[in-house]
C-alpha cells in the first residue's frame, strides 16, 4: 500500500519506541548474563520472524532464503551483528553507554551513503545530524570519562552496532531506490530472519550451560517478539519511503527513550551531560521533520 512521508515517520517512531525497551527489560533479569541473554533474544526473534514470514510467503520463504542473492545475506550479516553486539554490549556496560555508543549511526550512514550512493542529502539532514552530533559527542565524552576501565569493552562492542548497521540501511536504500528494485527489495524481508538465525548459531555454544530462569525467558520472548521482530520488519519496509540518513537520525530516539526507561523502570540515573545531550538530538530531529514536511523528497541517484 502507498505510505506517505508523514506516516513512515509516525512507524519509525513507533519502531525507535519498541527498540528502547531492551535496556530496561534486561536489567530486570533473575540468572541469564551476557551470551545466553543474547542467545534467547535472537532465538525468540527467530521464530517468531519464522511464523510471520511463513504465513505471508508459505514454502517459498525457505526456498527463496536458499536461492537468496548476496545483497540479502549481506543485510543477514549485518542484522546479526546488530542484534549481537547490541546485547552483548548492554550486559557489560551502561545503558547510557551503549546508545550514546550507538548514536554515531546517523553520521555513519550519511557519510556511507554519500560515498557509496553518491547521495545528495538535504541541508536540513546535514544540520540536524551536526546539531545531534554534538549532543551524542558531549554525551560520549562525559560518560566515558565516568566509566571504569571495564566498562570500555562495553562501548567498544557497541560499536559494531552503527557501523553494521549503516551499510545494512545504505544497501537497503541502494536496493530499494536503484535498479533490481522489483526482484530483490521483497527478500530483504528474509535477511532479518537470517540474521536472527545468524546470531542464535553464533552465540548457542557460548552460552552454555543455560541459566534462565523461567522469568528470564518470558522477558527474553517479549524481546524477541516485540523488541525486535515487529519493527525491524516494519523498518525493511519503511526504508522504501525513508532514505538511510533519515531512518538513521529517528533511530536516535532511541538512545533517549531507552535512557529514559532504564533510569525510570531499573534505577540507572543518566547524568547532566546524557540528559543535556539528549535534547539536543530531540531538537534536531524535531527541527528536522518540521521542514521535511515544507520540504519536496530527496532525490536518491538510480
Amino acid at each position: 500500500m502507498p505510505m506517505t512521508h508523514r506516516r513512515a515517520v509516525a512507524l519509525m517512531i513507533l519502531v525507535t519506541l519498541l527498540w528502547s525497551t531492551a535496556g530496561v527489560v534486561t536489567r530486570h533479569l533473575e540468572a541469564a548474563r551476557s551470551f545466553e541473554v543474547t542467545f534467547w533474544r535472537s532465538a525468540f526473534n527467530a521464530m517468531a520472524l519464522s511464523i510471520a514470514l511463513s504465513m505471508m510467503r508459505g514454502l517459498a520463504l525457505w526456498r527463496g532464503i536458499v536461492r537468496a542473492p548476496w545483497p540479502v545475506w549481506a543485510s543477514g550479516v549485518c542484522w546479526s551483528v546488530m542484534y549481537t553486539a547490541f546485547m552483548v554490549a548492554i550486559t557489560l556496560t551502561s545503558v547510557a553507554n551503549v546508545l550514546v555508543t550507538m548514536s554515531i549511526g546517523p553520521l555513519l550512514t550519511a557519510l556511507l551513503a554519500r560515498i557509496a550512493l553518491g547521495a545528495r542529502l538535504a541541508t536540513r539532514t546535514w544540520a540536524a545530524i551536526g546539531v545531534a552530533g554534538v549532543g551524542i559527542a558531549w554525551m560520549f565524552w562525559r560518560e566515558a570519562q565516568a566509566s571504569a576501565p571495564g566498562q570500555l569493552a562495553g562501548i567498544a562492542v557497541a560499536l559494531g552496532v552503527p557501523i553494521a548497521a549503516a551499510i545494512n540501511w545504505t544497501l537497503l536504500q541502494h536496493l530499494h531506490h536503484g535498479e533490481g528494485e522489483a526482484d530483490e527489495s521483497q527478500d530483504m524481508m528474509s535477511a532479518v530472519l537470517i540474521g536472527a538465525l545468524i546470531s542464535v548459531l553464533a552465540m548457542l555454544p557460548l552460552s552454555l550451560p543455560f541459566r534462565a530462569s523461567a522469568h528470564d525467558l518470558s522477558l527474553l520472548a517479549l524481546l524477541g517478539v516485540f523488541q525486535l521482530a515487529v519493527p525491524c520488519l516494519l523498518v525493511v519496509r519503511l526504508t522504501h519511503v525513508l532514505p538511510g540518513p533519515e531512518i538513521a537520525l529517528l533511530g536516535l530516539l532511541e538512545v533517549v527513550l531507552g535512557v529514559a526507561w532504564a533510569w525510570l523502570g531499573a534505577g540507572e540515573q543518566p547524568s547532566t551531560a546524557t540528559l543535556s545531550g539528549g535534547a539536543l538530538v530531540i531538537g534536531a530531529l524535531v527541527a528536522n521533520q518540521a521542514l521535511a514536511l515544507r520540504s519536496p523528497p530527496v532525490r536518491w541517484p538510480t
